[in-house]
């Protein structure tokens, strides 16, 4: 199980623990990491008809992807104003346009493969400041007349109520493209689709050393070791204990998630139109119903590994501020997980040699991962101008090195979460 105290762990579906890797093993495609990402990876290479092995350290979705807060929100960190002045008009909707392929590639697996994992459509990005709202008209025009996009609704300061019962928020966007799941039914349900496929899964595998062989690539375990064509490396946070130079683009940040009890009625109240919710802090926070009516909440970050000695209490903070009514509501569930972040928020998607890989999907990756996964099998199976595209992205590696970088990065993120406050 992921987490003790993880509402996604009590309310899972079935799924047989699959073995260790024992002995000598060989593929044409091995993964590593039993996420959103090395999954999809493994099925879409599967379906290929290659021959994959997958090792994930811990049990599937034992990482972001079991943990997270279960939002689908479309697009990229990066707003399309952003994406014009780096790219210019005709790349800037030629990377957002691939990015938005994600919608229809995670609603296309779980109607597939029969994935019950609490789909529910809508996502609310809600303005904490008027200026952000004032940003987001500007965006929400953009995107219409220069990239197409349709699905958007403005939703001004008065009809905010439409979606969240809250008097915080000064309007914001609903995006009839985004939505919400149970995240870790999700993995397990594209764990179950790889197998099904011909992949071959192993838990409890944690890969100690991975490193070229000859025209090939070796990983080892505690129990064993893959001989393979190419690796596909799906890691996130854990991407530098085997390829520590590209660790150094990410740093990793503590985030935390509370389940209330059920709400009853009062759940509808609050968000009556059942949308996901994000708001447009630095330090956002976000929330959503679960299918039984509990309101699940993600609020607050931690710049160090060790976890609050009250995750209940820390996230409740965060809850009445918005919603006053539940101070005295009972939390049932609380947990924490890792999520890894570059620079400019964008995830790093790349080769080396016969390595593939991708990381740093800062906390934008419930959608992202699916596709970004889909594409590095098909960059593994020959060349693929999507793969190049979100490969093409600018990157930097964080300054500090080793040592200093966390800190550096902690004071960064620092000064953005002291202006929400401002």
């Amino acid at each position: 199980m992921p987490t003790a105290g993880n509402y996604y762990c009590a309310t899972a579906n079935p799924f047989a623990a699959q073995p260790p890797l024992a002995g000598e093993a060989a593929c044409d495609i091995l993964v590593i990491g039993g996420g959103f990402t090395g999954l999809s990876a493994a099925l879409a290479a599967a379906e290929r008809g290659a021959r994959v092995v997958l090792l994930e350290a811990q049990t599937i979705g034992f990482g972001a992807s079991g943990r997270n807060g279960g939002q689908l929100i479309p697009g990229l960190r990066w707003t399309a104003r952003e994406l014009v002045a780096r790219f210019g008009l005709e790349r800037a909707r030629a990377v957002h346009s691939l990015a938005m392929g994600a919608v229809d590639r995670v609603k296309s697996r779980i109607a597939h493969h029969h994935i019950a994992c609490d789909l529910a459509a809508g996502h609310f990005e809600a303005a904490h400041k008027p200026a952000h709202f004032a940003a987001m008209r500007d965006e929400v025009d953009l995107l219409e007349r220069k990239f197409g996009r349709t699905g958007l609704e403005l939703v001004a300061p008065a009809d905010v109520g439409r979606f969240v019962a809250t008097d915080a928020y000064h309007g914001g966007v609903h995006d009839r493209y985004g939505g919400h799941f149970h995240p870790l039914n999700y993995v397990l349900g594209l764990a179950g689709a790889a197998i099904g496929a011909g992949a071959a899964l192993h838990e409890g595998s944690r890969v100690t050393a991975l490193a070229p062989d000859g025209a090939k690539v070796r990983a080892t375990t505690a129990a064993g070791t893959v001989a393979a064509d190419q690796a596909i490396l799906a890691a996130d946070a854990w991407t530098g204990e085997l390829v520590p130079a590209l660790g150094r683009y990410t740093v990793p940040l503590m985030n935390y998630v509370v389940a209330t009890a059920p709400l009853g009625a009062e759940a509808g109240r609050i968000l009556p139109a059942n949308t996901a919710v994000a708001d447009s802090r630095s330090v956002l926070n976000y929330f959503r119903l679960s299918a039984d009516g509990r309101l699940i909440f993600g609020g607050g970050e931690r710049y160090r590994a060790a976890s609050p000695s009250d995750i209940s209490a820390f996230v409740r903070s965060h809850i009445v501020r918005l919603f006053p009514q539940l101070a005295a509501t009972p939390i049932d569930f609380g947990w924490g997980g890792t999520v890894s972040v570059t620079m400019n928020r964008l995830p790093q998607i790349g080769r080396r040699g016969n390595i593939l890989f991708a990381h740093g999907f800062s906390g934008h990756g419930a959608l992202l991962t699916t596709l970004v996964g889909e594409l590095l099998a098909e960059a593994a199976a020959g060349p693929s101008p999507r793969f190049d595209l979100l490969a093409s992205l600018p990157h930097r590696l964080f300054p500090g090195g080793k040592l200093m970088a966390r800190p550096l990065a902690t004071l960064g993120l620092l000064y953005y979460a002291m202006k929400d406050r401002l």
